[in-house]
């Protein structure tokens, strides 16, 4: 594809633009891919030399530092505390007796970082109890905590090691401060800064701390997962320990032939399913959202509020009594059915759930009645801020009121809801509410029953992942990989529609 100039590109219409820049995207990746693969050498190397920096200061400072600050290399904080900064000392201190503690205890860091290898060396075994006369199995080692503990003990040592860090700094610059003849600050100066200049750490403090033990943490475990065998089977204390199998479950996933079941189209239909039901999911409600906004505000239209809240009311009830209701009313011997054999429309009662096809149609058109309120006052709140003189000069111009909307409504609209229909198209793709409760994930797809999980054709990749974490054959190990692949897969969607997205690119457009 040709490339364009600047001036070529600057005389196209906006969806010309929108489309040429979709284009040279994938016309890019080839150079896209280059570039991130220099990228990211370059980053390796950057972080290697920053490294090599940060052990030539240790050094430095260690040969030119006093003894204070010799000393704060083992005894964290003795060399704030020798110089009077009693409060950062003693943090520093509290937090190595603490971490030694933690490290050296029996069943303590140490233990579980040891135990990460093997997670586990001895499993549970059958023995007698003589109070219930009965066999009974005895836990030894425990897999799952091993694994849990050992991340968070490398978490802890790599807190440690960065604070250790920053007690050596911390030493570096009171002994240069004291040289150059100023005053170190103390306790009081150091709590105050807390809640002046250094107050943006205080606040983030916590925040920060929630994220690394809420979020990082269990995502890493996840993945961690992803290379054991921890299954049903394998649940780590009750009944046998999991061990590591390396790449094998990914080798599962993306095969063709495992025990009869082909993994790699089962993922590729669900994947296939998936994204076509976020398309209309998102874009359906999104439009008919538009639609319905702008009827309820059309001048002469009355009773506004009443039709408003008519419409909020479908999203105040919750959707576990709203779609499992609807989902009821669809059956075979359901309301629908029982109402189109009593009027003479239908000879026979409509499968809606049983039927594939008509199941998938079934739950893109229910979702499109749960959706368009969110839309219908997303909508109402930005129809309200377009001008009024932008609709009067395109009526002095003679546009019709296809043209006001193409030309006005819509591409304010897609300004303003871009970043809000690419977070409703991800949420969409993990949307499990309305299809576990309306279809469960049914029907059941035949060609895949054979997968872990008992795979529907409504079934989303979450749904999926669901079934594959609950029932008797659990496989854990591969709903980590395929929470895996979601997360790639919704990574790399979000990266190339933001990067595409105008309000983001032109955010001065629209002022």
């Amino acid at each position: 594809m040709k490339r364009l100039t600047d001036l070529e590109y600057l005389m196209l219409p906006k969806w010309n633009k929108f489309w040429y820049k979709f284009l040279m995207f994938f016309v890019d990746i080839p150079a896209n891919l280059w570039n991130g693969i220099k990228g990211i050498g370059g980053s390796i190397a950057s972080f290697f030399k920053a490294i090599g920096r940060e052990f030539a200061d240790i050094g430095k400072t260690f040969a030119e530092g006093d003894w204070k600050t010799k000393t704060s290399f083992l005894v964290m904080g003795f060399g704030n505390i020798a110089r009077g900064q009693i409060l950062r000392g003693v943090l520093f201190l509290i937090f190595e007796i603490v971490f030694v503690w933690y490290m050296i205890t029996p069943f303590g860091g140490a233990y579980w970082v040891q135990m990460l290898g093997s997670l586990g060396l001895q499993g549970p075994e059958k023995g007698y109890d003589e109070i219930l006369d009965q066999y009974i199995s005895i836990p030894h080692d425990n897999s799952f905590r091993i694994l849990l503990y050992g991340v968070l003990t490398i978490f802890f040592i790599v807190a440690f090691i960065y604070t250790w860090r920053v007690n050596v700094k911390q030493n570096k610059i009171a002994e240069e401060i004291l040289k150059s003849g100023k005053k170190l600050k103390s306790g009081k100066d150091d709590l105050r800064s807390l809640v002046d200049d250094q107050f943006h750490k205080t606040l983030l403090a916590l925040p920060l701390t929630g994220i690394l033990v809420f979020t990082v943490m269990p995502i890493i475990f996840m993945i961690l997962v992803a290379f054991t065998n921890y299954d049903g089977a394998h649940n780590g204390y009750t009944n046998a320990l999991f061990t590591w199998v390396g790449l094998d479950n990914f080798k599962t996933m993306f095969s063709w032939d495992v025990g009869g079941v082909n993994y790699a189209a089962t993922f590729g239909e669900v994947l296939t399913w998936t994204l076509i039901w976020a398309f209309f999911a998102t874009f359906s409600n999104y439009f008919l959202g538009i639609f319905v906004a702008m009827m309820i505000n059309k001048k002469g239209i009355r009773v506004k509020k009443l039709w408003r809240t008519i419409l909020v009311l479908t999203i105040a009830i919750p959707q576990f009594i709203s779609l499992l209701y609807v989902s009821k009313m669809f059956t075979l011997n359901g309301l629908i059915n029982g109402a189109l054999l009593n009027f003479g429309l239908i000879d026979k009662a409509i499968d809606f759930w049983g039927d594939p096809m008509l199941a998938r149609i079934m739950v893109i058109v229910i979702n499109i009645w749960i959706g368009i309120p969110y839309l219908m006052l997303i909508a109402t709140g930005i129809l309200m801020n377009i001008p009024a003189d932008l609709y009067e000069s395109a009526k002095i111009d003679g546009a019709s009121g296809w043209k006001q909307f193409s030309k006005i409504t819509l591409p304010y609209m897609l300004f303003i809801t871009g970043p809000y229909l690419l977070t409703s198209f991800t949420s969409n793709m993990n949307n499990f509410n309305v299809i576990y409760l309306l279809t469960g994930g049914g029907p059941t797809n035949p060609a895949a029953s054979g997968a872990s999980g008992s795979v529907g054709f409504t079934d989303l990749l979450i749904t999926w992942l669901f079934k594959i974490t609950t029932g008797s054959d659990t496989k854990y190990y591969l709903a980590s990989v395929v929470g895996i692949l979601v997360f790639i897969v919704v990574a790399f969607i979000s990266l190339v529609v933001y990067n595409l997205l105008p309000s983001v690119k032109n955010e001065e457009d629209f002022q």
